[in-house]
């Protein structure tokens, strides 16, 4: 079933353009950012549907995880196996998918497409579009995090737009883990690796991608399919609804479940073709108050 609710539906937003900075230098698939054939002709609307990852064993916990390279748990690889059959039986094929170079990701991308037996397609990875960097929150238990610091202040770690959580600092047990997880073998460079990133610096780093990697395989008229995380989706989120630093806090993105966003030539969304959820409107809205109340005390 498809849940036509816009994100301007589900928090009122009202449309307020920005610009990003900073240039992907990384290769892009072939026929994308690099050149390759001439965009096909594409007549009508753009689609792509976009995934944050199943439950995590660190989402599971309720602990903050960012960079930390978490496992799905039991509950997110049914979830990534129901995104693949709900995709499947709305008669959804993909010829090209990315995600982020996380193992939760990756394994949510695996699962939806072994569902739709297209294991086949080609798949960029990227850190580019990995969950924002927590920090020196990395780690902690979101509600004793809440009991120490209070409400209002984890709110705005977790979802404001500029306000980033206090660096991760080499006591933190989860420090050289992260810094030299061989998954960055290819980026950033260690002089550039995020000690943390707040919403804003987050989408620094994933627009760029979005405009050099993705939006040129759609105009290449390319089935598009990313599984990525809650902070990198919502920051494309901002960017195609236009949507303001304080309106983004309210939104709150459920693990699993597909959403879908219809876009112009222009690639802004056309009329009711925003964030599309496929699943019942009774299940997305549980699954993301589920999610809003992480960082709230029990």
């Amino acid at each position: 079933m498809l849940w036509k609710r816009s994100a301007k539906f589900l928090i009122q937003h009202q449309h307020k353009a920005y610009k990003m900075s900073c240039r992907v230098k990384e290769s892009c698939p072939p026929g994308g950012a690099r050149g390759g054939p001439p965009a096909a002709p594409v007549s009508g609307a753009y689609k792509i549907i976009m995934v944050r990852h199943g439950e995590s064993e660190w989402n599971q916990k309720n602990l903050f995880c960012g960079w930390y390279n978490a496992e799905l748990s039991d509950r997110g690889r049914e979830e990534a196996q129901k995104a693949g059959k709900s995709l499947k039986d709305a008669g959804h094929k993909f010829d090209v998918a990315f995600t982020s170079v996380l193992k939760r990701a990756n394994n949510t991308l695996d699962g939806i497409l072994k569902e739709l037996g297209q294991q086949n397609i080609p798949i960029t990875k990227t850190w580019r579009l990995n969950e924002r960097h927590y920090g020196g929150l990395t780690g902690l238990n979101k509600v004793d995090t809440v009991e120490k610091y209070g409400e209002e202040q984890v709110a705005i770690w977790r979802r404001s737009f500029d306000v980033p959580p206090p660096p991760i600092t080499p006591d933190n047990p989860y420090y050289d883990v992260i810094l030299n997880d061989p998954i960055y073998c290819e980026g950033p460079p260690k002089d550039q690796f995020p000690m943390f990133e707040s919403l804003k610096l987050t989408i620094e780093r994933t627009l760029p991608f979005w405009n050099d990697c993705v939006v040129p395989e759609m105009k290449a008229g390319k089935s598009v399919l990313i599984a990525a995380h809650g902070n990198s989706l919502r920051g494309i989120v901002k960017h195609l609804d236009q949507m303001s630093n304080d309106e983004i806090m309210l939104l709150n993105l459920p693990t699993g479940i597909p959403f879908m966003y219809t876009l112009d030539e222009q690639f802004k969304p056309v009329p009711n073709g925003s964030l599309q959820f496929l699943g019942d409107p009774e299940t997305v809205r549980k699954a993301m108050e589920e999610v809003a109340n992480q960082g709230k005390k029990k």
